[in-house]
């Protein structure tokens, strides 16, 4: 590796797309329902009988709260100057709690309902990938090298996040509930797998596919683990099941390397 393909590869700072990676991930997309959930509905109450006699919406001060945290996060990781797995994760656990809150904002308090949010959502990551694709020419996540470029990724994420928590609430409510949500979502990740592996369909259009399902998949999870046993799920402690994600989380960074990706226009050895 030349002096100018080394530089060029310390600028990007988004990990290599590996197993680790879609483990992390997610991992990170079910802390981001546990820890949202956490936040808004144990600490702030959101679904008790006394929501909102105080005056408080819970899942507007929990997005409040994540989203300040996101904002903080990601002016970091486009201020830095290589690739840091863990301000990246960070990142990324930021932009799945603040999807959960906003996304349960928007389809409860706001009253639009979990298809209308999930089309709302979806309408919006295919609008910020448009835009990024019309301004720079590209949406391969290893071109993310200047901040322009990672404004129009975190922008996309955090779409795809709040997307996810509504698509997964809506497929859980329509009669699946949160185990066959996520054995759906699950069997659709399989899918996209096999078309990586087996066919010539396009990388990139198969990375954000799989990035976008990953968020309903961890969110049914979530919703499994800490919802009550009459709704489905095993009615886990909402912190405990989150302290243990994010436990399980530091643990598979250290264990798998966390490199950054590879230009694309750098030619292999």
């Amino acid at each position: 590796m030349n002096d100018s393909q080394a530089r060029q590869e310390a600028l990007i700072k988004v990990p290599a797309v590996t197993l680790g990676f879609w483990l992390i991930k997610i991992l990170a997309t079910t802390l981001g329902e546990t820890g949202g959930d956490t936040v808004s509905m144990t600490w702030l109450g959101e679904t008790t009988p006394e929501a909102g006699a105080a005056g408080i919406n819970g899942y507007l001060v929990g997005t409040a709260i994540f989203g300040v945290l996101l904002i903080v996060l990601v002016w970091a990781q486009i201020r830095a100057w290589r690739f840091n797995p863990w301000l990246y994760w960070a990142t990324i656990v930021a932009s799945t709690t603040c999807g959960t809150t906003l996304a349960d904002f928007c389809t409860r308090s706001l009253g639009i309902g979990y298809p209308g949010g999930s089309l709302l959502l979806l309408a919006c990551v295919l609008a910020s990938l448009f835009a990024w694709y019309r301004t720079l020419g590209s949406i391969d996540i290893n071109t993310v090298t200047r901040p322009s470029v990672e404004t129009f990724y975190w922008v996309t994420i955090t779409f795809s996040q709040t997307l996810g928590t509504a698509l997964g609430d809506w497929v859980a409510d329509a009669g699946l509930g949160y185990s066959g949500g996520a054995l759906l979502f699950g069997a659709a990740l399989g899918v996209l797998a096999i078309l990586y592996f087996v066919t010539s369909a396009s990388h990139v259009f198969l990375f954000w596919a799989a990035f976008i399902l990953t968020r309903p998949l961890g969110a049914t999870v979530g919703d499994f683990l800490d919802k009550p046993v009459t709704k489905g799920g095993l009615e886990l402690s909402r912190p405990l099941a989150t302290a243990a994600l994010l436990a399980a989380i530091v643990a598979l960074i250290l264990m798998f390397p966390q490199r950054p990706g590879k230009h694309p226009k750098r030619e292999t050895a």
